[in-house]
């Protein structure tokens, strides 16, 4: 059964999902958008950044394409999928454990709501200047928040997701480190991490800041020296900053949108936008403390009014000069998240063209990408590489 996106409801009028994805026209892409190849298939083939694989498949929040994100079930599913990293995102709970969701509030993502213990705990907050309303993970101790069970974030566009609702309980990062040590013996080499600091600005002025936590896990395991398999990112550049005096893991600044300011530049009072940070000057400034950037697709190939691609930036030139690797996000395979000449059908949640768009971004000689279905973006990346 196919669910609308908007409303839950059962639609018709295009083929299923899987059925578009399946047939999916592989030629389609980069040749239609003018986009020259960044290397010859046999350039591409080599290893990339300390031996990973050109272009790079990292499992957004795991496969949260298939199961409830950021749980060990998304993240178990990603590596048997054989993704090449698997991403987590930080947040603290009350008594300073470290745990993975994408936000702090848990309304989304967990049955919270569906506890009465914890009525009381929804409140109204600011975060970077955005007010929510729901319950948030820093009102939580560990042992409250362990009592909660995963539950799919838009179960409108992955209905096949909420049968999985309950049957994971949200992961501490010590979890994961141990998870990721104990897969890493039984197949016999390192699991790449690619772990975010949220809102990091936030939580140091509530008194739970995160960079020292997060080191002082990653000494513990290993995970802190310059070839240690996993990233650190934030779209914070001054918490990049921080654990770069903290640990020698390679570091990635994420960048969202060309207009927005990261949060910690305008608590700071500093004017630049991401806009600057991808001009060679500021490119050059991330380069001095970090190993990467990881951008949002449109500031690679933006999109018209339509939702269609329009041409590249020189964001992959420009940064590939200073050195910089760079990991975009993020690819998915439903039509509502495709560009528009990618979607397949009138259903929103169907899957489109994800081939075609993978081959696109490919294109621009980017050295890796974040999607949601890793098993799609390593058949794109094979079918890359042969070309």
């Amino acid at each position: 059964m196919t669910q609308g996106k908007a409303n839950g409801q059962q639609q018709s009028g295009g083929p299923g999902r899987r059925a578009v994805l399946t047939t999916a026209v592989l030629g389609a892409g980069g040749a239609a958008l003018g986009v020259a190849p960044a290397a010859r298939a046999d350039e591409r083939r080599g290893a990339g950044f300390r031996g990973l694989p050109v272009p790079t498949v990292i499992a957004h929040r795991g496969a949260s394409g298939y199961r409830p994100e950021h749980t060990l079930g998304s993240y178990q599913l990603a590596l048997d999928m054989g993704a090449h990293v698997i991403e987590q995102d930080l947040v603290p709970t009350k008594d300073g454990h470290l745990v993975c969701r994408h936000e702090n509030d848990i309304t989304g993502t967990t049955d919270v709501a569906d506890h009465p213990e914890f009525a009381g705990r929804k409140t109204t907050k600011s975060v970077d200047g955005v007010s929510y309303t729901g319950w948030f993970t820093e009102d939580f101790t560990l042992a409250e928040l362990k009592t909660l069970r995963a539950k799919e974030r838009i179960p409108g566009t992955r209905q096949e997701n909420t049968l999985y609702d309950g049957h994971w309980e949200v992961p501490t990062l010590e979890e994961v480190l141990q998870w990721a040590e104990r897969e890493g013996r039984k197949r016999g080499r390192e699991i790449w991490l690619h772990i975010e600091t949220k809102h990091p600005t936030y939580f140091r002025g509530i008194g739970l800041g995160l960079e020292e936590r997060l080191a002082k896990l990653l000494r513990k395991y290993g995970r802190h020296k310059k070839h240690s398999p996993n990233f650190l990112q934030s779209f914070e550049p001054s918490s990049i900053e921080r654990l770069n005096k903290l640990v020698d893991a390679p570091l990635v600044v994420l960048l969202s949108s060309a207009a927005s300011r990261p949060w910690d530049f305008v608590e700071a009072g500093d004017p630049r936008t991401v806009a600057d940070l991808v001009k060679p000057e500021g490119l050059e400034w991330i380069a001095s403390y970090a190993q990467g950037i990881g951008p949002t697709l449109d500031l690679i190939i933006p999109r018209d009014a339509s939702g269609k691609l329009t041409q590249p930036t020189t964001l992959v030139r420009d940064a590939h000069a200073e050195g910089l690797i760079l990991h975009p996000y993020t690819m998915r395979n439903e039509n509502t998240f495709l560009p528009a000449e990618f979607r397949r059908g009138a259903v929103a949640s169907d899957y489109g063209d994800a081939f075609g768009a993978f081959k696109v971004w490919f294109e621009t000689g980017i050295d890796g990408i974040f999607t949601d279905n890793p098993d799609t973006g390593l058949l794109a990346a094979a079918d890359f590489t042969r070309d």
